[in-house]
Formats: structure tokens, C-alpha cells, sequence
């Protein structure tokens, strides 16, 4: 993105300036939405990481028949689709620029997880009517198509409205094949993460009306955490003030059980 000194200095002034009146209980995913569409409005640049979006889910696409078939030969099928989607979160622009898919998935897949709360998973998944399913990055949609198609019932999958970092909208979606498996929605906001007083009516009813959500990523842990919802958290801990958060080391991997709602029997083998 190649943007004019002058342009420059006219975002950071305009981003200080909205730093002076933020408020103290803003959440990283309100404050990359602000400085997102500030960089937007400043270089006219819609989506400005379209071009790496299309990289990441056509490399992950090229490893999804492999993946599948490993899917397919595991003792446990739905497990192996839950560690993939929870391995998957490794491809993300807004924290970790760095990242080698093929390496870090051998790594990430044979990392044992620090927050296990698959029993429960299962249990909610086995009583739920209606699923929904909130995206994180483009790429990772491959690894969410995965996991749904292992779920074996009807999933809503949530965008974002607009672009903002390389978090998946509707075309991501559509690029990993994520129509063949679910029906795609927005969340009707643009920020990086599922903030609910930014969400349009629409998506509110749909998340409303779940009796089992899968959230994926850092940006939805941090916009729903404290939610009383049937919320399953799916996600590595790529920061320290997430990772302090949850209770883990930075780089952990998590399946995680909202902690605020009260799932039915109980029925949780693997307690943090």
C-alpha cells in the first residue's frame, strides 16, 4: 500500500486524536475499528489486505484435501475438526505477521491443548437446533469449513460486514466454500471482533435464538467473554493480555466454555 508522507501524518494526527476522547472500557476490537476506517477514508484504500486474503485461503485450499482425509482417519473425527478450526487461528495478519502455515500447523496440531472442554462441546452439540458459527480471519475459513462439515447440522456463519484487517466478509467466505456447508450472514459491523452494540438487528436475533455458538479468534473472545451466552470459545492466545486473561501461557491453544453461562447437566470432563 504505498500511501504520501503527507497522508501519513494527516492518520496519525486524526488516530491521536481519537485516542484523547476514547473511552477507559473500549476493547482492542472498537479501537482497530476506529484506526481501520481511518486508514480507509485517509488513502481511499477499502481493503487494503484483499490481495494476502486471496493468498491465505488459496494456500489453505491447497491443504484442505489432505486435512480432510486426516479428518477422516482419526479415531475421533469431530475432535481432529475441532483441533484444525482451533489450529487454523494461527493465520492473522492483525497479530502475527509472521506466521508459516505449513510449519506451524505440524506444530499447532500436535500441541495439546491448555482449555479442553471438548465433553462439553459435544454435549451442547448434541442437543442444539440451531448453530451459530462467528469467523475470524480469511484463510482460517477454510479450516471452519472443516470443522462444519463434521458438525452434521445446519450452521449460520457470521462475517463482517466490511473489511478490516484480514478478517473474513462474504467473499472470504464464498472463496473457501463456506455456502457449500452453511449459509452466510454478517454481523452487519466492521469491527475485528463480534461487539454486540454494533451488530444489526438481523445478526442479533440469530444470536439470540442459538443454543450453540462457536466464536472464533481473539476479536470475538473479546467482544463476547463476558457474555451469558452457550458460547464456545475456539482460539490460540496470541497475545499476553489475552493469555493473562483466560489463565494460560501466550501461544495456547484453547477450547473453552463461556464462563458466565450455565450449561445444561454439567456434563463438563475436562473442568480449567
Amino acid at each position: 500500500m504505498n500511501v504520501d508522507e503527507q497522508k501519513i501524518q494527516e492518520l496519525l494526527v486524526a488516530f491521536g486524536q481519537y485516542l484523547s476522547r476514547i473511552h477507559a472500557e473500549a476493547i482492542p476490537p472498537e479501537i482497530g475499528r476506529e484506526a481501520y476506517r481511518l486508514i480507509s477514508e485517509k488513502t481511499g484504500i477499502l481493503d487494503p489486505y484483499a490481495k494476502i486474503k486471496k493468498e491465505n485461503t488459496q494456500q489453505a485450499l491447497s491443504l484442505y484435501p489432505q486435512l480432510k482425509e486426516q479428518v477422516a482417519s482419526s479415531e475421533d473425527r469431530l475432535s481432529m475438526a475441532v483441533r484444525m478450526a482451533i489450529a487454523g487461528n494461527v493465520i492473522d495478519f492483525g497479530a502475527n505477521a509472521n506466521f508459516d502455515l505449513d510449519k506451524d500447523l505440524e506444530v499447532l496440531l500436535s500441541q495439546e491443548l491448555a482449555i479442553d472442554h471438548y465433553q462439553a462441546f459435544c454435549h451442547a452439540l448434541q442437543k442444539a437446533r440451531k448453530i451459530l458459527y462467528l469467523a475470524d480471519n480469511a484463510g482460517e475459513t477454510v479450516f471452519d469449513r472443516l470443522l462444519i462439515e463434521e458438525l452434521g447440522k445446519p450452521v449460520v456463519y457470521a462475517v463482517r460486514e466490511k473489511p478490516i484487517i484480514n478478517d473474513a466478509i462474504r467473499q472470504d467466505a464464498l472463496d473457501a466454500g463456506i455456502d457449500e456447508v452453511a449459509e452466510i450472514v454478517s454481523s452487519g459491523t466492521d469491527a475485528p471482533g463480534t461487539i454486540l452494540n454494533l451488530c444489526s438487528e438481523h445478526f442479533l436475533e440469530i444470536f439470540r435464538s442459538a443454543d450453540l455458538i462457536i466464536s472464533k479468534g481473539q476479536g470475538n473472545y473479546e467482544g463476547l467473554s463476558d457474555e451469558i451466552r452457550p458460547v464456545f470459545f475456539l482460539l490460540k492466545a496470541k497475545c499476553a493480555v489475552i493469555a493473562r486473561d483466560i489463565g494460560v501461557k501466550e501461544g495456547s491453544l484453547i477450547l473453552m466454555k463461556a464462563k458466565n453461562y450455565d450449561f445444561p447437566d454439567g456434563e463438563d470432563l475436562n473442568p480449567i
